[in-house]
């Protein structure tokens, strides 16, 4: 689908393949409402039920003004007004029922929708993430399902009430008179075809205005986070990023406005035609009869005008509908655009439960080859590394060696192109998610803690963990004493990304998390990389703790953290190029050695610093 160029608007051009995507997604759409045809039903009872009775009322005009006035007759009248009064009643009460069934209806749908969303995207791989700006995927779910939250919970009935309205209309103005009936509706077909080019246009345009909407959820995520405002003052750049979000903001309101005026005159015409049309009725009931047709008597003039009425509302909410239907769909092809994102790293059928093993916690590489991408270079090539259960391994090299990756694929957070990472002989593509996330822990350099108090954060891994459990881990952490003498100790809200505390304590909150989970197998990512000696030596003795009794895969930013380690693997372009215990690699002088010798001039230069 193409936008609009800088020459006004214009209808976008509709490809046929885009047209069978539109058709298969208004399928999907209808499907949504599928768990809820018994309401819908009755939804349908009703507006059947008012639309008939509605129609009742014009004829009892008509009865009113021909014959129980003409003849004096008040029992008539009096009966005839009743039942007019009676049906508005009816039809007030109805028009209650169905509005609360219908929206009630439509937010469940809008439940579905969203929880069918946020679910597909937890299912995606991390690699989705790593590519896609976080203000993309939170527009997908505030923006884009909020912009059709109208058209689900109150389109779909006002449409089929406004069919069927117009439908018993059209019919009752022919039993009252054809000839009028066909002059009234004689413009109809050609007004429903300005509003498919108003549609098509609003269409193109609500694509650029959501796609405006999502580079402005980014800017606001990544400039008003507690890092971009610590980023943008200590830059000097807070100006400018307020310049830039004025920029994206005022695009976006020059969208709105083409959006609200695309076709605005076309549908004025259409309005001032509709008002108009009763006084043509009028012109043409007497040029008819002045030409020497039949009389239309004055009853049914009346009628029939009223009739009109109640047929251009409907009509004209119908044309309305129509645009904000095809607006919205604009909005539907994005929202299925992510539920139609593969998900590259699924569970395997009758998955293996890690848990009802010995787990014992050996880990095997073997033959492991991975890559970002079908098209990318390799970042692991032919790795084969055995790690026996309970100890511990030290996985070092240079920045963008395959470190980090040859971790994540222990938890399956990246799937292995060719051969296999197994965890007690059970290949981590055959174990249950479940299973794995608990005997897989993670400890990486990028703490995340949640905007809650640091209970809450805890036990997050463990939601069944008592006070006592949690304060014991902590203590392992060497991070209880600290969270105790706060004013409100575990009760303490942790900020924006764990703002209030310092690197080190964060990190050790997250190694308290990781102890509640109790993991048979550890990979710790750098986790000591961005800390100060004397905070990495507080934190390294945490982790010592959480290490003891567990397999440990420990991606080492300083050599030191892995001297101890039973073996070490040296990653050079994606291969492993040595391996042995921290002795054995300094004494064969090389890759090892030589990052060692860099280490230890650089220690001296940062003690000094």
């Amino acid at each position: 689908m193409r936008g609009f160029g800088g020459g006004g608007a214009r209808e976008p051009v509709e490809r046929p393949a885009d047209r069978g995507v539109r058709r298969a997604n208004l399928r999907r759409v209808g499907r949504l409402f599928g768990p809820y045809r018994g309401r819908l039903g009755i939804v349908l009872g009703l507006i059947a039920i008012s639309a008939g009775l509605g129609m009742a009322s014009p004829f009892l005009l008509r009865d009113t003004l021909d014959h129980a006035i003409p003849d004096r007759d008040v029992t008539l009248l009096s009966l005839l007004v009743g039942g007019m009064i009676a049906i508005s009643i009816v039809t007030g009460v109805i028009g209650v029922g169905q509005t609360w069934l219908s929206n009630a209806v439509g937010q469940r749908v809008m439940h579905d929708l969203r929880a069918a969303v946020y679910r597909h995207l937890q299912r995606l791989s991390l690699a989705f993430f790593t590519r896609t700006r976080t203000g993309e995927v939170q527009s997908r779910i505030a923006n884009d399902i909020g912009g059709v939250q109208n058209v689900v919970t109150s389109t779909a009935t006002s449409i089929v009430s406004n069919v069927t309205t117009v439908l018993a209309t059209i019919v009752a103005m022919f039993l009252l008179d054809w000839r009028l009936a066909a002059f009234s509706l004689a413009l109809l077909p050609f007004f429903v075809y300005l509003s498919r080019r108003v549609g098509n246009q609003r269409r193109g345009i609500t694509t650029d205005r959501q796609r405006k909407m999502a580079d402005m959820s980014t800017l606001v995520e990544e400039s008003l986070s507690v890092s971009g405002i610590l980023l943008g003052k200590t830059m000097g750049r807070s100006p400018e990023l307020a310049d830039r979000f004025e920029r994206e903001s005022s695009r976006l309101a020059e969208l709105e406005v083409r959006q609200r005026m695309a076709g605005r005159w076309v549908m004025a015409s259409i309005q001032m035609s509709f008002a108009i049309m009763p006084a043509l009725v009028y012109w043409f009931a007497g040029w008819s009869y002045a030409s020497g047709g039949a009389a239309i008597s004055l009853g049914t003039l009346v009628a029939f005008t009223t009739l009109q009425t109640r047929l251009f509302f409907p009509i004209g909410s119908l044309l309305s509908v129509g645009i904000d239907v095809q607006t919205s769909l604009a909005l539907f092809d994005r929202v299925f655009e992510y539920l139609d994102l593969p998900v590259d790293i699924e569970e395997r059928a009758r998955a293996v439960d890690l848990r009802q093993r010995a787990t014992s916690g050996r880990v095997e590489f073997e033959g492991v080859w991975f890559r970002y991408g079908e098209d990318g270079a390799w970042t692991l090539r032919d790795v084969s590394i055995d790690v026996p259960a309970g100890t511990r391994l030290g996985v070092v090299g240079e920045t963008g060696s395959g470190k980090t990756t040859l971790g994540y694929l222990v938890a399956r957070l990246y799937e292995v192109e060719r051969g296999r990472v197994a965890i007690d002989g059970v290949a981590v593509r055959d174990a249950s998610f479940a299973s794995l996330a608990e005997s897989v822990g993670v400890v990486s350099q990028e703490t995340y803690l949640f905007h809650a108090s640091v209970r809450e954060n805890l036990r997050f891994a463990s939601p069944d963990a008592t006070d006592e459990e949690i304060e014991d881990a902590a203590r392992a952490a060497r991070i209880h004493d600290l969270i105790a003498s706060l004013p409100d100790g575990y009760d303490t809200e942790v900020g924006e990304r764990g703002y209030r505390f310092s690197g080190g304590e964060k990190q050790r909150i997250a190694i308290a998390r990781t102890i509640l989970r109790n993991p048979p197998v550890l990979v710790l990512d750098e986790a000591t990389s961005a800390l100060d000696t004397e905070t990495e030596r507080a934190v390294q003795e945490a982790l010592d703790r959480l290490a003891e009794g567990r397999t440990t895969i420990a991606i080492a930013h300083r050599l030191s953290t892995v001297r101890d380690a039973d073996q070490i693997v040296v990653l050079d372009g994606g291969r492993v190029v040595e391996r042995g215990t921290h002795e054995e690699l300094l004494a064969r002088g090389g890759r090892y050695a030589a990052l060692v010798a860099r280490d230890a001039e650089l220690e001296p230069a940062a003690a000094a610093l």
